[in-house]
């Protein structure tokens, strides 16, 4: 079996620094100048661990370097590479390579990268029926071809090599306007659709959004939170709709798509970073407010890589308070919440039950996964 093998080496780079995605030439610059480092070989690592052993006879069509090769040599898995970039990788070397990976026979093609990765690859196929795997490697990931965490893609792409999962799906291209993102205006288009090996345990669901219905409930949470917050206290609210409401609440400018920092009920940090979260963050004296991404279940890992595991640590796991709508975990049941934070150890010690705040004085037990 043939399977078509790249990573987007620069994918996610713009999460950990608050830039909301990391497309174009002028954004990878910035996100480079504020600190940020390459992420995705580390998650297509993890996804390749966890498909090991692959039955004999697999054989992988790779990209050079640090777009696929580096990753298989050292697992000294059999390989051919295919195409080579001629600098640093390029929306272009993605397509190019997808093109070569199908007329060169491939059977599925399994990627890491972000929402703009899967537009190049729904481009580059151009309607053929190839099924493709995502790891998620991007700060957005909208897209319903991206595994639920890495570890999950590579389950995944044993299960299909080994033949134990033979039946595709439609699944959807999902990608929002970066710069309309970075504004705090959620504008998500549907690009198109990629065949997928059917597995709903492995595959996330495309993100959806909040719905006006939900705005009593998200009001009630915030009343709740706001008369709750203690004085000296540094309080980290992330992003979405429902934090949101939260900043509303306590009639302060808020970041709807980043996190701030809120202490007597006053602003003293807004849409900040990885590096200013570490400084900010006082142990055991702050508590982290994070939502439910709707549709797909996650509390981190999707839109906030800010909160990367360094920062999570210093927080504290009990120290982090979840909030949704009723109406957005009714839209999950039966799947758990989930978190994809990039370290599998920390992931572990947020897994079983947290007591997701859904009103004033109301909270609901949900089981949490990794």
């Amino acid at each position: 079996m043939k399977i078509g093998f790249f990573v987007n080496p620069v994918a996610g780079m713009g999460g950990p620094v608050a830039l909301k995605g990391t497309d174009g030439a002028e954004t990878l610059r910035r996100a480079r100048s504020l600190g940020a480092v390459p992420r995705a070989a580390e998650r297509m690592a993890q996804a390749l661990d966890a498909a090991l052993p692959l039955p004999a006879g697999v054989r992988f069509l790779a990209c050079g370097g640090a777009m696929g090769e580096t990753l298989l040599k050292d697992r000294r898995l059999p390989y051919e590479v295919i195409w080579r970039p001629s600098g640093e990788s390029r929306a272009a070397d993605t397509r190019a390579a997808v093109k070569v990976m199908a007329a060169a026979g491939a059977e599925l093609i399994f990627f890491a990268g972000g929402d703009g990765t899967a537009r190049d690859v729904c481009a580059a196929l151009d309607g053929a029926e190839i099924p493709v795997t995502g790891v998620p490697a991007g700060v957005k990931i909208h897209s319903a071809v991206y595994g639920v965490t890495p570890v999950r893609a590579g389950q995944l792409l044993r299960k299909f090599a080994s033949g134990g999962v033979k039946e595709l799906t439609d699944a959807e291209v999902m990608d929002i306007d970066e710069e309309a993102f970075r504004r705090g205006t959620v504008s998500a288009r549907l690009y198109g659709y990629l065949k997928v090996p059917l597995d709903r345990g492995c595959l996330q669901d495309r993100k959806s959004g909040g719905a006006n219905p939900d705005a009593c409930d998200r009001s009630a949470i915030a009343v709740w939170v706001a008369e709750h917050m203690d004085p000296g206290r540094l309080y980290l609210v992330g992003s979405g709709t429902t934090t949101q409401a939260i900043m509303d609440e306590l009639k302060l400018p808020g970041t709807l798509l980043g996190v701030d920092a809120v202490k007597d009920r006053r602003l003293i940090g807004a849409d900040l970073t990885e590096r200013q979260l570490l400084d900010l963050v006082e142990p055991d004296n702050t508590t982290l407010i994070v939502t439910v991404i709707g549709g797909q279940g996650h509390i981190f890992g999707r839109g906030n890589q800010q909160l990367s595991p360094a920062v999570l640590r210093r927080v504290g796991v009990e120290n982090v308070t979840v909030v949704a709508t009723p109406a957005k975990l009714i839209g999950l049941f039966p799947k758990p919440l989930l978190v994809d934070t990039g370290d599998p150890e920390l992931d572990r010690r947020f897994a079983g039950y947290a007591a997701v705040v859904t009103g004033y004085d109301r909270r609901q037990m949900c089981r949490v996964e990794c």
